[in-house]
C-alpha cells in the first residue's frame, strides 16, 4: 500500500515502495514464463536455466514486474478509496536501479462523483409544426418522378426543364479550346446544376438539331485555377430531347413502394412525415437539456480529460488551417481562452451523460449499433465500404457506441423533464433543427 498521498480535488499523488526482494522474485516469474518458449542456441524450450535467461531478458522482466507490482497497489488502493481512474496514470521511477528497492510515485485524476439531478425542476421546450396535406401529395409527386420514363420527343419540342437533353459540346476561352471543355452525346438533366452557372438555362427553348453557343463564366472558386473567374463560350449541338413522362398515379404505383393501395400510400407517407416531424423537434429538445444541463449541474472535471479534449481540438484545428493553405481569415486563430471553455462543456457533458445513462441503466443494443452503421451506410454509393470500415475498426465503433449511449442517455432524460410547447413554421422547425 501507498505510504504517502497527496489529494486535491481530483488530482491524487502517491509515493509507494517495492522491495528489491518482491522485485527479484516477481521478475524470476516472468522469467520463467519466457523460458517456456524462448529459443537459444544449445538449450530446449522449456530447459533454458533462469541465470542465462537473466543475461538476455533481465532488464524487460523487471520493467514488466514493476508495471505489475505498481498496477496491483494502485488496483488495491482504488478499491479501497471507491474512486474511479480518469486516465492511465503517470509514473516516476526516477533514480531506480535494479537490485535495489523501487521507490516511485504516481500522479492521476480520478472521475467525479455525480450529484443528484432533479430532471423535473427543468424545462424544455418543443418546438410543434403541422404538415398539410400538400406535403403529402409532394411526397407521391417524388416518387411518380422517380419511376418516371424519359421518352424522345419529336424535332419541334422546346426543351423544358426537367428534360434531359443529348449534347455534344467544346469549350473556349476566346479562341482556344481548353483541356477536359468536349463531349460527345453527353446525357444532361436541365435544372440539376450539374454544369457551370448559367449553362443548362441557356439549353431551355432549343430543339432537336439546334446548333448554338453558350456563354457563361466560371466561378471565382473553380476548382480548375487555369478557367476560374474567365469568361468562356461552348459550342452547343443538340442531339435528343427526352421527356419524362411521370406514371398513373394508382394502385399499381403503390405497390412497387410496397403498399397496397394510394390510400395506403398516402398513410404510410403522413406517418413518415409525422416521424419526420418529430424526430426534428426531439434535436432541438436534446440540445436545449444539454444547454441546460451545461449550466445548472455543478461538477468538477479532470485535467487529464479536458488536456485530452484540448489536444483534440487543436489537432482538428491544425488539419483546418493546413486544408485553407493559410488563407483561413481572422476567425480561424486559434483561441485558447475560448477552445479550453468549449473543450470543458464537452467533457462536463460526457461525464453527465456517461454517469447518469449507467445509473439509469441506458444500454446500447446490438440492434441499436446495426441500425447507426446501416444509416451510415445508406449514405455513401458503396455501403459495403463502410461495413468494412466498422468491422476492422473496433475504436471507430466504440466512439459510435458512445455516441448512440448519450443519445439515449439524452431521451431518456427527457422522459423525465417537463415540456412546453411552442408552435412554429416547418420551415423554422426545420432550420433549427439542421443548424444543431
Amino acid at each position: 500500500m501507498f505510504k504517502k498521498e497527496k489529494i486535491k480535488d481530483l488530482h491524487y499523488s502517491v509515493n509507494g515502495i517495492i522491495s528489491a526482494d518482491a522485485l527479484q522474485a516477481a521478475a524470476d516469474e516472468i522469467l520463467t514464463e519466457y523460458g517456456k518458449t524462448a529459443k537459444m542456441p544449445g538449450f530446449r524450450p522449456g530447459h533454458i536455466p533462469l541465470s542465462v535467461l537473466r543475461q538476455k531478458y533481465n532488464a524487460s522482466a523487471y520493467g514488466e514486474a514493476i508495471d505489475k507490482l505498481m498496477n496491483k497497489d494502485l488496483n488495491e488502493y482504488i478499491a479501497d478509496k471507491k474512486i474511479r481512474l480518469a486516465g492511465a496514470p503517470k509514473a516516476d521511477l526516477a533514480g531506480w536501479q535494479i537490485g535495489q528497492d523501487a521507490e516511485y510515485s504516481l500522479e492521476f485524476d480520478i472521475l467525479p462523483t455525480l450529484p443528484a439531478i432533479d430532471l423535473e425542476k427543468f424545462t424544455a421546450t418543443k418546438k410543434v409544426a403541422k404538415f398539410d396535406n400538400a406535403e403529402i401529395e409532394k411526397s407521391i409527386e417524388n416518387i411518380r418522378k422517380s419511376r418516371s420514363t424519359a421518352e424522345k420527343q419529336d424535332e419541334k419540342y422546346k426543351a423544358a426543364d426537367g428534360d434531359v437533353a443529348v449534347i455534344d459540346f467544346k469549350g473556349f476561352i476566346g479562341k482556344d479550346a481548353f483541356e477536359g471543355g468536349e463531349a460527345k452525346k453527353h446525357h444532361l438533366i436541365l435544372g440539376s446544376g450539374a454544369f457551370i452557372p448559367g449553362f443548362e438555362d441557356q439549353i431551355i427553348g432549343h430543339k432537336t438539331g439546334d446548333k448554338f453557343d453558350v456563354n457563361v463564366k466560371f466561378p471565382k472558386e473553380y476548382h480548375a485555377e487555369a478557367l476560374a473567374g474567365k469568361d468562356a463560350r461552348f459550342e452547343v449541338e443538340i442531339h435528343e430531347i427526352r421527356k419524362h413522362i411521370l406514371p398513373e398515379l394508382n394502385d399499381e404505383l403503390a405497390k412497387t413502394v410496397g403498399q397496397e393501395s394510394v390510400e395506403k400510400l398516402r398513410e404510410h407517407i403522413r406517418k413518415i412525415l409525422t416521424e419526420q416531424y418529430e424526430e426534428a423537434a426531439k434535436r432541438d429538445m436534446r440540445t436545449e437539456l444539454l444547454d441546460i444541463l451545461a449550466d445548472k449541474v455543478k461538477l468538477e472535471l479532470p485535467e487529464v480529460l479536458v488536456a485530452q479534449e484540448m489536444e483534440m481540438a487543436k489537432s482538428e484545428h491544425e488539419r483546418g488551417h493546413a486544408n485553407c493553405h493559410g488563407d483561413c481569415g481572422h476567425d480561424h486563430k486559434w483561441d485558447e481562452k475560448k477552445e479550453r471553455k468549449e473543450a470543458e462543456r464537452r467533457v462536463k457533458l460526457g461525464l453527465i451523460l456517461a454517469e447518469w445513462g449507467t445509473q439509469n441503466k441506458v444500454e446500447v443494443s446490438r440492434e441499436d449499433l446495426q441500425q447507426a452503421v446501416w444509416a451510415e451506410a445508406a449514405q455513401y454509393p458503396d455501403p459495403k465500404q463502410v461495413f468494412e470500415f466498422y468491422n476492422k475498426n473496433q475504436n471507430a465503433l466504440a466512439m459510435l457506441r458512445g455516441m448512440i449511449f448519450e443519445r439515449k442517455a439524452l431521451d431518456a432524460m427527457l422522459t423525465h423533464v417537463k415540456t412546453k410547447d411552442k408552435t412554429v413554421s416547418a420551415e423554422e422547425l426545420f432550420k433549427q433543427a439542421a443548424a444543431k
